[in-house]
């Protein structure tokens, strides 16, 4: 199967690339090189590849950065998915095309709408999550439209090796290792009363192979553990495997001007669909991210 992925060089597409490659996939993978807002640049790379399936991580993905940053999320995000999507529908007409949206649609939800599934509302609380959900528009639209192939992945919050400390684990994990290193008691962490479902990001990459497989046109597909645990849980097993006695301080620096309290999605479609099922745990998933980050300290 030849697969291309737009936002190859990222966190998720790194791994997506890896694991289709030891598939025996045939993949293209392109991250800076091309733009995905240049509609010239994108049918270039998808005419070149023919793609079966083409994979469209490339986004900004960073909730924060959304806030004072709007007009270029929508520019990346809403633009970059129509062309791509316009790309494919011209250059690879029957290639599916898997557009990777976020779990962050849904907006705030009360304990009693979870587990979230695919049809409950959708509301966004950031601008992040509306240029996501302004990209789902228009696959939806391309799927009515022209009956172009279009699978929509919602994702949950997901974590492992090769994260940029950007992010809430990575980031913690990195301050740790900091404190321990410069003899400090403290360390700043930003809302930790939030409860998230994580999923390992080598169980994402399998699910959107397989939704690449399986996915129907047209549908959503959530990429969930079904399970939500507490951000301050995380913190403190990482603090006592880390930096035992350290006291973890709440940063304004590291607050959203909305947060979403707590979030948990069932993967039951995908699960139907496509047979997929997490299958890494948490705890291997934290191990792993704290050898990643010692192993780049070390290496800087």
């Amino acid at each position: 199967m030849r697969a291309l992925i737009t936002g190859g060089g990222g966190f998720v597409g790194g791994h997506l690339g890896a694991h289709l490659a030891g598939k025996g996939d045939d993949v293209t993978s392109v991250d800076g090189e091309c733009d995905v807002t240049d509609l010239a640049a994108v049918r270039g790379v998808v005419a070149a590849s023919r793609p079966d399936v083409v994979y469209h991580l490339a986004a900004l993905t960073h909730v924060g950065d959304s806030w004072t940053n709007q007009s270029e999320f929508t520019r990346v995000n809403v633009l970059g998915t129509k062309n791509v999507l316009d790309a494919a529908y011209r250059d690879a007409p029957d290639a599916c095309v898997i557009l990777v949206s976020s779990s962050e649609v849904y907006g705030v939800v009360q304990e009693r709408d979870l587990p979230l599934r695919e049809t409950f509302r959708t509301a966004p609380a950031n601008p992040y999550s509306s240029s996501k959900l302004e990209a789902e528009r228009f696959a939806k639209q391309a799927y009515r439209v022209n009956a172009q192939r279009v699978v929509i992945a919602r994702p949950f919050n997901h974590v492992g090796p090769g994260q940029s400390t950007r992010f809430v684990v990575p980031g913690l994990v990195s301050r740790l290792l900091a404190a321990t290193q410069e003899g400090r008691h403290e360390v700043g962490v930003g809302d930790l009363s939030t409860r998230r479902d994580f999923s390992d990001v080598r169980d994402v990459v399998r699910a959107y192979r397989l939704l690449g497989l399986h996915g129907q046109s047209g549908e959503i597909y959530n990429v969930a553990s079904g399970h939500d645990v507490a951000v301050l849980d995380i913190a403190n097993q990482l603090r006592d495997a880390i930096a035992p006695g350290v006291e973890l301080v709440v940063d304004p620096a590291l607050l959203r001007p909305v947060e979403i309290p707590v979030t948990r999605g069932s993967f039951d479609k995908i699960h139907e669909t496509t047979g997929w099922e997490p299958e890494i745990s948490l705890s291997t998933s934290l191990h792993d991210v704290v050898d990643d980050i010692r192993r780049r300290r070390a290496e800087n």
